[in-house]
């Protein structure tokens, strides 16, 4: 069994304590290191190499967002998850679109914190379609300028990669991707991977705002009323 390397970020250290304890019992994964802001995080990332960070995003002196955006901008970043109270927050937004493959609530049961760390080191986003439908129809109401700029951008994939990516838009899995669109779930990851090349991107996460920024799930709703 692999371990999955984490590194906690929170500025409460009775949050910190909390979550080392229920993370701490799960044999996959190793708690490398703690921070108590994100001023703290890249060196402390340079110094452990985690998989996962687990990133509070209200902190005093330098917050989760601003850690996350720098993070994510670095080489081989590790994967970001971040730690929030609220279900669509602006800043939760705003960590998604610099590169945080997810969120969970403070208040989340320990197993599904777990569950949450290990989906992310597998690669697979942890936000639900219906937060993501939350949280983009906050994002684009009334961004005509992003939606244009996002229209453009998706005019750079050919049309396999187009479905590919609308699909992910729809929170679909690579296994839902394939079966509803005839083709193998490794032809699935590697169109995916190709959207993220073309785009400048860094997961599905981003490839869902981007959709839902372009309008191409509006358009194809309307379609079908």
């Amino acid at each position: 069994m692999t371990e999955i390397r984490l590194l906690l970020v929170d500025d409460d250290p009775l949050v910190r304590a909390g979550l080392s304890f229920m993370i701490g019992g799960a044999e996959d994964i190793e708690i490398v290191g703690e921070a108590a802001d994100g001023s703290e995080v890249a060196e402390l990332v340079e110094r452990t190499q985690p998989d996962v960070v687990l990133m509070d995003i209200r902190m005093p002196v330098v917050d989760g967002l601003t850690a996350t955006e720098r993070l994510r901008a670095r080489r081989q970043a590790p994967e970001v998850v971040v730690l929030t109270t609220f279900h669509a927050d602006e800043q939760v937004l705003r960590a998604l679109r610099a590169g945080a493959a997810g969120f969970v609530l403070k208040d989340t049961p320990p197993a599904e914190i777990i569950e949450a760390v290990r989906r992310v080191a597998a690669g697979d986003p942890v936000l639900s379609p219906a937060v993501t439908r939350q949280l983009v129809s906050q994002a684009v109401r009334g961004q005509d300028t992003r939606r244009a700029r996002a229209a453009d951008r998706l005019g750079l994939l050919n049309a396999r990669e187009r479905e590919v990516a609308v699909a992910v838009g729809r929170g679909s899995t690579n296994a839902e991707i394939a079966a509803a669109l005839y083709m193998s779930v490794a032809t699935v990851k590697t169109h995916v991977s190709r959207v993220l090349t073309k785009l400048d991107l860094n997961n599905r996460v981003q490839i869902a705002l981007l959709v839902h920024d372009a309008g191409v799930l509006d358009r194809l709703d309307d379609r079908t009323d």
